[in-house]
């Protein structure tokens, strides 16, 4: 496909930049119409399920601890994250418009990449909530507090933003002379900075560095903090206490695993063999993107104790007031016959 280009002046050097790119998707996968009808429901299901997750904590007193205010960002990242992928997978796919402006490509990269590197780092901000409860119970109240909680994750989210607009930043200074069709689902970093006809050293270091410092990082840090919870578990005499203390992080080692596991199954399949088909890792990337933030507030729903009691209080209450409104409406219907 030939795209029109522009030609921008910095500092006395022309980058050639597209109008836009063409979004390519699968290679052979068929009726891939219904994979992205998929994704829509996923999508919808994602934002309802965190929305009722977030508003369970907001509301609810007991839950405003650091735990649950780490959950409650945990939740807005997915419906970001969601929000930036599957809408345009779906006009992109299912509505047949595989265009998209220099522009929105560039804005699609920045949100995908932040919010995926910010689930990474939320998953270390819970594994550090999980070895503070376990590894210092006694000072577990004092050492993670809500303001201690909250400057870190705002540190959290502070470090994976100064890494990808440097990492988009680059993209503008590369010059697009030959194709302008990504080789992705979306606005990709990779598939996008290896369609350019200059110096790319910059782009490829910077992937790397984002590839280890917020997918195998992360990973070693929550898997030396599980190191840590395991050794204070055994330290417990009964096998009831440790099988209680343990159970307050099966949740969070659930999502770990959901998270984790299809990535580095990518990314050690590119490192072993340089190469792993297209359809394959869209099918696997689209699916470690999507179904964590969908699968993310119903694990923590149904294994943690404090959210279902508070879940079933809240439909108690509200069958208690349907019940009411009932007896008033019965009440007036028959003092009317009367």
């Amino acid at each position: 496909m030939n795209t029109q280009v522009s030609g921008v002046t910095d500092l006395n050097t022309t980058f050639v930049r597209p109008l836009g790119f063409y979004i390519k998707g699968f290679n052979s996968l068929q009726n891939t119409h219904y994979y992205f009808i998929f994704l829509l429901f996923v999508y919808i299901a994602t934002v309802l399920s965190n929305v009722i997750l977030m508003s369970v904590i907001l509301f609810v007193d007991n839950l405003h601890t650091p735990k649950y205010i780490a959950i409650f960002t945990l939740s807005v990242v997915d419906i970001s994250c969601s929000t930036a992928i599957i809408p345009k997978c779906v006009d992109a796919f299912l509505m047949n418009s595989k265009f998209i402006s220099y522009e929105s490509c560039l804005a699609q990269m920045f949100f995908v990449h932040y919010f995926s590197a910010m689930e990474s780092f939320t998953l270390v901000v819970l594994a550090y909530d999980r070895f503070i409860s376990i590894c210092f119970p006694l000072h577990c109240h004092t050492i993670n507090t809500n303001t201690r909680m909250i400057i870190i994750l705002v540190i959290s989210w502070a470090i994976p933003l100064v890494f990808t607009v440097v990492g988009v930043h680059l993209i503008t200074h590369l010059s697009f002379c030959k194709s302008t069709i990504i080789n992705s689902y979306f606005c990709d970093y990779r598939p996008v900075y290896i369609l350019a006809c200059n110096d790319i050293s910059a782009n490829t270091i910077i992937s790397t560095c984002f590839s280890f410092g917020f997918i195998f990082i992360p990973l070693i840090i929550i898997i030396l903090s599980y190191a840590c919870i395991i050794v204070a578990v055994m330290k417990i005499a009964s096998a009831e206490g440790k099988w209680k203390t343990f159970k307050t992080c099966t949740a969070h080692l659930i999502l770990v695993a959901i998270f984790y596991l299809p990535l580095l199954g990518t990314y050690l399949t590119v490192m072993s063999t340089q190469f792993i088909d297209t359809d394959v890792r869209i099918l696997n990337t689209t699916l470690s993107a999507t179904l964590p933030p969908l699968l993310n507030p119903i694990v923590y729903t149904l294994k943690t104790d404090e959210i279902m009691e508070q879940i079933r209080k809240l439909v108690r209450k509200r069958k208690t007031k349907s019940l009411i409104l009932h007896f008033v409406f019965w009440l007036g219907r028959n003092s009317q016959k009367l």
